[in-house]
């Protein structure tokens, strides 16, 4: 008996060519028939073995396959493969709808999971030339700007030692090591951590501070909601944990905006809840920063009595536009004095991620406001308020 298969089929197992050089009939058309599938992947795979063995002893389907497979290629956009910084947090968020985790994270401490995390996904891909791009550091000191020279790695290296203030409240081990700044401020341990590195900080800077967000938000997960009022020194000011975290979310956001400028990539403001939660934070922030100012001279006298705590008082109505939008009555008059409509004496509409913006002290307070109405003075005062709120 012999070894060769019945059928059509040749001495290596194909199918053996019709009169016409063709493969048989049958077979041959309904290969045929898969061709545009193949081409756009579209096949399962037991059919895409079968056709790209066909196309192996057929000429005319192999053809015909090249002309489908380069239309294809005219009807596809090409896609950068670069990720989206935001990747990560819609597929967590898509995964936890679904599934909530055993130990959530707080409420308080998501924006700052999102943020870090769409800072580092930006930082992913970065080469030598990206890490040492030039950034330029912006916040207000009275009522002037002021800036800094670094780069992207100097920026990181900024944000590891400030968030190594709550770190430092947690119990955790301080990012600075045994160096010891001249002032326990944000800018003050900057400064000393620069000092300190022997090089300009490079790409390497990215570890300890992704390895210490991580830190912080696994231990804010398993210390119980009353944490959330433990206070954070920052300095000559402090805050509790639940604003400290929320404060480092809109720092690592508004520094992440620096960066991908720097090197000439898009990033997007944050979700519009976590901008509310930052526009609110810092709105619960100007009456007692224009305390501060009204105390150095630099915010107009209050011209009669200051009003008793929790009275109401004179009032600025701020009024946030688009995503993370709201209404807030800044009292004018005393930081213990309770914002109230019926006292209004002026009005302030802003976009959220401007007003933020204005807060990070990267916009000048006199172009901030969409639209203003009222007390002139009171405006103004909010305004450079606002951005007395920045720092390095």
């Amino acid at each position: 008996m012999s070894g060769r298969r019945p059928g059509p089929y040749d001495d290596r197992g194909s199918l053996a060519p019709g009169p016409d050089g063709l493969p048989p009939g049958p077979e041959h058309q309904v290969l045929k028939s898969l061709l545009g599938a193949w081409a756009l992947a579209a096949c399962a795979p037991a059919e895409a073995d079968a056709v790209e063995e066909h196309l192996g002893v057929c000429g005319p389907c192999a053809d015909e396959a090249l002309r489908l497979r380069e239309a294809v290629g005219l009807l596809q956009r090409p896609e950068t493969l670069d990720l989206n910084p935001a990747l990560r947090t819609r597929v967590l968020e898509a995964c936890l709808e679904r599934r909530p985790p055993r130990v959530p994270v707080p409420e308080w401490a998501a924006a700052y999971d999102t943020e870090t995390a769409r800072l580092d996904a930006l930082l992913q891909d970065f080469g030598d030339n990206e890490w040492h791009a030039p950034v330029r550091l912006r916040w207000y000191e009275g009522d002037e700007a002021s800036s800094r020279r670094t780069t992207v790695a100097g920026v990181i290296a900024h944000l590891l030692t400030v968030d190594g203030l709550v770190a430092v409240a947690l119990g955790l081990e301080d990012p600075l090591g045994d160096v010891k700044p001249e002032q326990p401020t944000p800018s003050g341990r900057t400064e000393a951590y620069w000092r300190a590195a022997r090089f300009p900080p490079t790409r390497a800077v990215r570890g300890p501070w992704r390895e210490q967000s991580h830190r912080l938000i696994r231990t804010v997960c398993f210390t119980g909601s009353d944490t959330g009022r433990m206070p954070v020194p920052y300095g000559d000011f402090a805050l509790p944990l639940h604003d400290a975290m929320l404060d480092r979310a809109f720092e690592c956001w508004v520094h992440g905006e620096d960066i991908a400028e720097a090197v000439d990539y898009p990033y997007d403001p944050p979700s519009g809840r976590h901008l509310h939660d930052m526009v609110d934070l810092a709105a619960r922030m100007l009456p007692l920063v224009l305390e501060n100012r009204r105390h150095r001279g630099l915010a107009a006298p209050v011209e009669r009595r200051l009003v008793a705590a929790g009275e109401p008082g004179r009032s600025l109505r701020l009024e946030i536009e688009g995503s993370g939008g709201g209404e807030w009555l800044i009292p004018l008059d005393s930081p213990a004095a309770k914002g109230s409509a019926e006292h209004e004496v002026a009005h302030v509409a802003l976009d959220g991620a401007e007003f933020c913006r204005l807060a990070a002290g990267h916009v000048p307070p006199r172009e901030a406001a969409a639209g203003q109405e009222g007390d002139r003075e009171a405006i103004k005062d909010v305004l450079f308020a606002a951005a007395s709120l920045s720092r390095m």
